[in-house]
């Protein structure tokens, strides 16, 4: 102790930002009413929100909707280990996707990197009251001191939200699982691995049906690797999956049981005079999606995000620079390995504004109609209630405007790469580091292309 007897500062700052590995969000995903959004972290643990009903009617006039209430959470996958191989199985959930809504009850799919589960989340306002055979507190009681028979009948007590494993589908992939996508029929889905992508019935756990098996004879001979997979919104039979080469497949299990062979492959030829010795990294697909109208594709890779009619096979026919300022970074990026970071794409409710993620917990918005892009920033201060989002500009050379961002001063460590947006409104819901912000557009979609 000093002999002025002050108190050591604490540095409140750092323990704000300090982050634990376990807390970091992994994956976000609305239902398909956007009533409920539920997000994964790397600890293994699904936190659903909730959105407030009685504030959505009462925040109508103003344009504003409810906010998203921790309405329930559990631990979905645990750390394993196989034996076999010698390899930790780590907790981490790399997706969730949400099943169309049949009853008053809720069903989750969730995944880690071997395990995918179903989950069931209800509610329960009323228990049983009046057993024969138990007393109040639950314990059998003796037959002979039972004289009379009565009806047990349902007393309300307090809302109890119950979510309990349904289903366990293991043992289907030997390499890593990197997707899941939900039918359009409700009763399969697909999960997809680095080399082969499975298709399973919602009922059965213990087989699945391989329809595309990608690995060679010889793992020596192996050029590319599968990176995402989803299935079409309307048709059951179409599904589409990515690859490290920048490569496109439409499949089409009308034709075959094995898609091994593709209905349509999309690339776009390389410029041979940008080939770099990191092309093949940054052409890698790390997220692919159907529109909600089904006729086209979005793509992300490392620098650009792009948008494909299924009708045209040659090559996008939109393609918007998400950071293209990185392009003379690459070198730094490789050596710190953000350049294998894996973002996201969505599309909004009408197909009209795409949205992904980047560095310095920055996200891009491009308005397809007018190809106008608009960097925002997700930060405490815009998470504050009716705060406005930031937009942000990155110098990279030329005039230089108050507030713009250096290149050099990026944080990549900030980095934006899981998101979703509403299935029917403007609300999207971005997932920095272990903040999960919920932004609204309180007028109407123009706010998005300003």
């Amino acid at each position: 102790m000093g002999e002025d007897g002050e108190s050591p500062k604490i540095n409140h700052s750092f323990l704000r930002d300090y982050v634990t590995e376990a807390d970091v969000i992994s994956t976000v995903e609305f239902n398909q009413t956007g009533d409920l959004l539920a997000t994964g972290d790397k600890g293994g643990r699904v936190v659903i929100f909730q959105r407030e009903t009685e504030s959505k009617d009462e925040s109508e006039e103003l344009g504003e909707s409810g906010e998203y209430n921790v309405y329930s959470t559990f631990q979905s996958h645990e750390p394993d280990f196989d034996y076999l191989k010698s390899l930790e199985i780590e907790e981490k959930i790399n997706k969730i996707r949400w099943l169309p809504q049949q009853n008053a009850a809720h069903f989750l799919l969730s995944t880690n990197d071997k395990t995918i589960k179903l989950w069931k989340v209800s509610e329960r306002d009323k228990r049983p009251e009046g057993y024969n055979l138990k007393d109040e507190e639950g314990r059998i009681k003796d037959i002979s001191t039972v004289t009379s028979l009565r009806v047990p009948v349902l007393k309300p007590t307090d809302l109890m939200v119950e979510v309990r494993p349904r289903r366990i589908f293991a043992n289907g992939h030997t390499y890593h699982v990197n997707s899941i996508s939900v039918n359009s029929d409700g009763e399969t889905y697909l999960s997809a691995d680095d080399l082969r992508i499975n298709m399973w019935h919602l009922d059965i756990t213990d087989r699945s049906f391989n329809i595309v098996d990608i690995k060679p004879a010889n793992m020596e001979d192996l050029t590319e690797v599968i990176t995402a997979a989803e299935f079409h919104p309307q048709h059951c039979h179409l599904f589409v999956y990515s690859s490290s080469k920048g490569t496109l497949r439409l499949c089409d299990m009308r034709e075959s049981a094995l898609c091994d062979k593709h209905s349509k492959i999309f690339e776009e030829p390389e410029d041979p005079g940008n080939r770099s010795f990191f092309s093949e990294i940054i052409s890698s697909v790390s997220d692919v999606k159907f529109s909600h109208s089904g006729r086209y594709l979005l793509t992300r890779d490392y620098l650009t995000v792009k948008v494909w009619d299924l009708n045209m096979e040659k090559g996008p026919v939109e393609t918007y620079q998400v950071h293209e300022y990185l392009r003379s970074k690459l070198c730094s990026l490789y050596e710190n390995d953000c350049i294998f970071d894996k973002f996201e794409c969505v599309w909004n409710s009408t197909d009209s504004v795409i949205m992904t993620g980047a560095y310095n917990s920055f996200f891009r918005m491009f308005d397809r109609e007018t190809g106008r892009g608009v960097t925002l920033e997700a930060w405490r201060e815009s998470s504050k209630p009716r705060a406005v989002l930031r937009t942000r500009r990155i110098y990279n050379g030329g005039r230089r405007r108050r507030g713009d961002v250096g290149v050099d001063s990026l944080d990549f460590t900030k980095k934006i790469l899981h998101m979703a947006w509403h299935p029917a409104e403007n609300i999207i819901a971005i997932a920095a580091t272990n903040n999960l912000y919920i932004f609204q557009d309180r007028v109407n979609a123009e706010n998005l292309k300003t």
